[in-house]
């Protein structure tokens, strides 16, 4: 029962990262063919998203000293894997970095929902947290594919993957207790992997291509988008 249950939930955070990217799509039709400002709009989304509900979520529930830890750990490897997808000639590596955070980002959620899973009192509450709290997470990862020209294929097994490992560690938060150390940890390097990943991947390489002003007004809507999606979801 409780692998089916996981699975369930796998299956609704798909739906919900679905609709994100449904979203995304119909916001890249305004934009058409400018992928400059679709990636600065990621990059204001993202940092939206960071500044609006992860860190506050983050500094709300755990300890300063392992968020930090993280983040400093999450940079170290940012660098080793954007140096190793370089050398191989990757050189777009914002798509693998952005989806491995976020999959990091959805484990300590994934370990307290296996911990609540058996208690039919928040059944309610955890199946609408699970659709709501990941469309944002699927505009950012359907904006950045977008934005880079990947093929479509590829944003399904991103999505496929955050189901697998969100479904994965509801199965382990039933039988396994992460300490909370650990969990903060996990969240800082989410955390700093997507906070580097928006600025150093979306916002700062195009500075040098679009004016000043259009640089200004994409981040803001993204950003404004982010408000929009913390309000409503």
């Amino acid at each position: 029962m409780m692998k089916l249950n996981a699975l369930i939930l796998g299956g609704f955070l798909f739906s919900s990262v679905s609709i994100g990217g449904g979203i995304a799509w119909l916001v890249a039709k305004v934009f058409r063919s400018f992928n400059e400002g679709l990636a600065l709009l990621c990059g204001g989304f993202l940092v939206g998203l960071l500044a609006l509900d992860i860190i506050p979520s983050a500094f709300s529930v755990y300890k300063s000293p392992g968020i930090i830890l993280g983040v400093l750990i999450g940079y170290i490897f940012l660098l080793l894997m954007n140096k190793s997808l370089h050398s191989s000639g990757q050189h777009k590596p914002s798509v693998y970095v952005l989806t491995i955070a976020l999959c990091i980002h959805t484990i300590p959620l994934s370990l307290t929902i296996g911990n609540l899973l058996g208690d039919s009192t928040f059944a309610v509450s955890i199946t609408t947290s699970t659709i709501l709290h990941h469309i944002p997470e699927g505009f950012a990862l359907t904006s950045v594919f977008l934005s880079q020209g990947q093929k479509i294929k590829g944003l399904f097994l991103c999505f496929i993957s955050l189901s697998i490992c969100f479904s994965a560690f509801i199965w382990i938060g039933d039988h396994v207790n992460l300490s909370i150390k650990a969990q903060s940890v996990l969240l800082g390097v989410s955390i700093g992997m997507i906070a580097i990943t928006s600025i150093k991947e979306f916002i700062l390489p195009n500075v040098r291509i679009v004016p000043n002003w259009m640089v200004i007004v994409f981040v803001l809507i993204g950003y404004l988008l982010s408000v929009v999606f913390h309000l409503l979801f």
